[in-house]
């Protein structure tokens, strides 16, 4: 009778087994239908959508940079579904988005976005942007004014990047993509997760999915996105662009610091939404993000039927004297006039 020998595994590949079995799976959450959009000129632009009430305006949802729709906008979806038409595309270089050979820049994420909006034959929506989203989407108002009926910046300024820290991007930037490429900073976020889980309260159990929503980042495409928000400023012309908005300011926020935040409402004459918690919002308290957004694409949707009534500016110009609209409290939420 043949006898055959069983090679057992090393003490390597025995450890290896045992970590691969204890490894939750990245099992995302429930999110919107997703789908791609040809837009000419531009390219495939990947986008999550969720219908709203016949009538209803529709809210542009643009995330942050190193960040996607799914990851920036978890909480907000389920926060705007039944009231609003929801559309969150995955920016240039970031998720899904368009990859090109071309330099990274702010202006042409948001010629994609108005493209985007053209090719669904979208006029006048209320465009959210977080943190780089916010100057997309400053952008957009000032380069697309047809395609945008308000704005709702979250956790963003019209300047991101003070003199200093811009002096030192240049630096940064170049050593980010070596640093990505080596792996540490997954081995830091995973060491981070394990010990510091109850900082991502609910999102917790999603931190597998959370990373590997993370893995699809390039190098070259953050390093390209993150030299063009150190040299964004658009306090030059913010207060020409005459577009209701609102603002929702990230009290504890150590990346966009909130008297930043707050200067760039003042400068738009737009009322202040205040939530108590950092830059990282979008996952460490989603649904108080939602609250927020709901908050203030509520606003500016009442603002702007304020404006069609009158038919002239004075509402713009009388905001900034008259108390801020008002906007009953979520739990976690402050309304402050500016």
């Amino acid at each position: 009778m043949a006898v055959q020998l069983r090679r057992e595994p090393s003490d390597f590949w025995r450890r290896a087994l045992r970590g691969a079995r204890r490894g939750r799976q990245p099992v995302p959450p429930a999110l919107p239908p997703g789908t791609l959009v040809r837009v000419p000129d531009r390219g495939d632009v990947f986008v999550r959508y969720q219908a709203g009430p016949p009538g209803a305006p529709t809210v542009l949802l643009l995330h942050g940079w190193m960040a996607s729709a799914d990851l920036n906008w978890l909480g907000t979806f389920p926060a705007l579904a039944g009231r609003y038409h929801v559309l969150a595309p995955d920016q240039r270089g970031h998720g899904r988005g368009i990859r090109s050979r071309e330099p990274f820049s702010l202006e042409d994420c948001a010629d994609d976005a108005a493209g985007l909006l053209r090719e669904l034959g979208v006029c006048n929506a209320i465009v959210a942007g977080y943190s780089m989203g916010g100057p997309v989407a400053l952008l957009l108002a000032r380069r697309h004014p047809v395609r945008v009926r308000g704005l709702v910046l979250v956790a963003t300024a019209a300047e991101l990047a003070s003199s200093l820290i811009r002096r030192g991007m240049g630096p940064m930037v170049h050593l980010l993509g070596p640093l990505v490429r080596s792996g540490l900073p997954d081995r830091m976020g995973a060491e981070w997760v394990a010990g510091r889980s109850a900082c991502l309260g609910g999102s917790a159990d999603l931190t597998p999915w959370l990373a590997g929503e993370m893995k699809r980042l390039h190098p070259s495409d953050i390093v390209s996105a993150g030299r063009a928000i150190a040299a964004f400023d658009a306090r030059p012309w913010l207060a020409e662009l005459g577009t209701p908005a609102a603002s929702i300011v990230t009290q504890r926020d150590l990346v966009v610091g909130p008297a930043r935040q707050r200067s760039t409402a003042v400068a738009l004459g737009a009322p202040v939404i205040e939530v108590d918690a950092g830059h990282a919002v979008c996952v460490t308290n989603p649904e108080a993000l939602g609250g927020a957004v709901r908050q203030g694409v509520d606003v500016v949707a009442g603002g702007r039927r304020i404006r069609r009534r009158t038919r002239t500016g004075r509402w713009l110009r009388a905001i900034s004297a008259a108390p801020s609209p008002v906007v009953p409290p979520d739990d976690g939420l402050r309304d402050v006039a500016v």
